[in-house]
């Protein structure tokens, strides 16, 4: 006799297959909701910010106005974790100090160390972070760039990011400190070139003056001795005899009396004038001074000289501070002129 199979078995296996399917899925589902709410849900600006959200670093104008909570130091976690999630909603990741969600989250980790929620945060923001320290170092805001790399640091020490920040913003500090160098130098190299040109053109005016004050005199002489013309003329012999009269007496003195000449006993040696030394000038310059009874010299003026106007000064300052054995007559000091030519030549 022929054995029939029972006719629900199919329908047992089937409806085993489909619990366990929904089983399945229920788990999972289970799972996605846990996730949400445990993982998601206190990431979720982090995850904007992976998913490209505007760089974190880059804070809107309101995220400085956003007031610190008030006694932070007795935030709980659960709180601290809020505040984190506010700055990370206002972009304010590592800026301003004290309000921003970095703070926060270690703050929160020193409170519960191991915290999965600000521990993932810091590490899922940090390159966001390193931007803005980054952004800091170009818009040479150096203090601000060195308190987000510290702050980084104690997130994450060990991130060789760190020390790619922290050389950049040593470069770029090095960079500013040249740079300021520089508009130092130039400075200094414009008020150089300033004094010179006030120095030549105060040089300039005296030149203008000394020949302006030289004609002057030799009009005033021309004009003296067309005033004494006339006189010279009534008398021209009694003159001229007078006149041979006092060169003899002046050129052959008697025979009893002695007269000696100065004696130079110590020369001072003219200083070379810059600038004529920058340009290679040579010359000349014929002085006319007094010798006094004390031997010092007296009444130092310039006779001629080539180039003019050059080495005038720097022959007078020089004669002024020779000294003499005084000239005598019969033994006693007596003033005498002189005239001598101070040569200007450069060593070769």
């Amino acid at each position: 006799m022929h054995k029939r199979r029972p006719v629900f078995a199919p329908r047992l296996v089937r409806g085993s297959t489909s619990q366990m399917l929904i089983a399945v899925v229920a788990v999972f589902f289970a799972l996605a909701v846990a996730a949400y709410f445990l993982v998601y849900l206190p990431n979720k600006t982090a995850v904007e910010q992976i998913n490209g959200t505007p760089t974190v670093g880059q804070a809107p104008a309101h995220a400085t106005s956003v007031a610190a909570p008030t006694d932070v130091d007795r935030l709980s976690v659960d709180q601290l974790l809020s505040e984190a999630r506010k700055a990370m909603n206002d972009r304010r990741l590592v800026a301003p100090a004290g309000n921003n969600a970095y703070e926060f989250y270690l703050k929160a980790l020193e409170r519960q160390p191991g915290n999965a929620v600000a521990a993932d945060a810091l590490r899922e923001t940090f390159t966001f972070a390193s931007s803005s320290a980054e952004s800091a170092i170009n818009q040479r805001d150096f203090a601000e760039a060195q308190r987000e790399i510290d702050l980084l640091a104690k997130a994450d020490p060990e991130n060789y990011t760190l020390t790619i920040l922290r050389s950049k913003l040593d470069a770029q500090r090095k960079t500013l400190d040249r740079e300021q160098q520089q508009q130092l130098d130039q400075q200094r190299q414009a008020a150089l070139v300033q004094q010179q040109q006030k120095e030549a053109a105060a040089r300039a005016l005296a030149e203008q003056q000394a020949a302006a004050e030289t004609a002057r005199q030799q009009a005033a002489a021309a004009t003296q001795a067309k005033t004494a013309a006339p006189r010279a003329t009534t008398a021209p012999g009694a003159a001229a005899g007078n006149a041979a009269a006092t060169a003899a007496a002046r050129a052959t003195p008697s025979d009893d009396v002695k007269i000696t000449d100065a004696v130079l006993t110590r020369r001072v040696n003219p200083r070379y004038p810059t600038a004529a030394q920058r340009a290679n000038q040579e010359g000349w310059v014929d002085v006319e001074f007094t010798v006094s009874g004390t031997g010092g010299v007296d009444g130092v003026s310039i006779v001629d000289a080539q180039p003019k106007h050059v080495f005038d000064r720097s022959a007078i300052d020089a004669v002024s501070k020779w000294e003499f054995t005084p000239a005598t007559r019969n033994g006693e000091p007596m003033p005498v002129t002189m005239r001598r030519r101070i040569e200007f030549k450069l060593g070769r």
